[in-house]
């Protein structure tokens, strides 16, 4: 037996996963779920019918892609769903306007935090 023959050619492992719903993590953060159609030897991915879930806090949103192609090396995380792509019932589902707003309060939030904790460390400097 040949070593090639053992070896399964990079990315061999996707083809199991066509035509199923698949979670993908980008390693933006962004979570996209949709039926891979396709993929090549770079991990890069097509996915039908895709949405980005977005969550922040206990309130979630979809937003429609529709085809989308996701480059491979942007990938962190690839994941079947098990055919239940409903979120966990902790988390309430509102309108893209909603769950947009929600994300630039939780980022002004953020900041603040990250001024306070400057602030702080440099008086604990002094």
């Amino acid at each position: 037996m040949n070593l090639d023959d053992r070896v399964p050619p990079p990315g061999a492992a996707l083809v199991e996963d066509l035509d199923k719903r698949l979670l993908v993590q980008l390693r933006d953060g962004r979570k996209l779920i949709g039926t891979l159609r396709s993929f090549d030897q770079f991990a890069n991915l097509v996915l039908e019918g895709a949405v980005e879930r977005i969550v922040v806090g206990n309130l979630y949103a979809e937003d429609p892609l529709g085809l989308y192609v996701v480059r491979g090396e942007n990938v962190v995380l690839l994941g079947d769903i098990d055919g239940a792509d409903d979120p966990p019932a902790v988390l309430q589902k509102v309108s893209i306007q909603d769950i947009r707003q929600a994300q630039r309060a939780e980022k002004e939030q953020e900041k603040i935090k990250k001024s306070m904790k400057a602030r702080m460390d440099f008086l604990d400097f002094e």
